[in-house]
């Protein structure tokens, strides 16, 4: 291999890695935006102050995020049809918070904990969510319209 060969190796693995990295800002945030059809994001986060905000636009689109540690903040919107969501939380004083504005939507959210506070708000046809929490002082609100 020549000198400029194995440059020209290096400059691309450099730039693939580089597009493969999460999207992780200011260290502790993950923020996306999705639009279209058939779009699936997961996400994972473990530690302390963990912020998780996504927002899907369109049809059939899934998120599927975890996060591990205490005072963990999810935030999931979609609109459309036959969206689903599946959140997992484990740890202390977490909150999820789930928006869906369409028809046939889902949810699906875990937590594990304690002082942990689910919020869900569906507003459409065929929605449905399931909440389980397991561990003390936590609290579930489902606004079904």
């Amino acid at each position: 291999m020549t000198l400029q060969t194995t440059f020209r190796a290096t400059a691309l693995v450099a730039l693939l890695s580089a597009l493969a990295m999460p999207a992780l800002a200011n260290g502790n945030r993950i923020s996306l935006e999705q639009s279209g059809r058939f779009n699936n994001v997961g996400g994972a986060q473990t530690g302390f102050g963990q912020r998780l905000t996504i927002v899907q636009e369109g049809r059939g689109n899934v998120t599927i995020n975890t996060q591990d540690g205490r005072r963990n903040h999810a935030v999931v919107g979609q609109s459309g049809r036959h969206n689903n969501i599946d959140t997992q939380q484990w740890g202390r004083r977490g909150q999820v918070g789930v928006a869906q504005i369409g028809t046939n939507h889902s949810a699906v959210i875990d937590q594990g904990g304690q002082r942990n506070v689910v919020a869900v708000v569906q507003v459409g046809n065929g929605a449905r969510a399931n909440v389980t929490q397991s561990g003390s002082n936590n609290v579930v609100a489902i606004i079904q319209d």
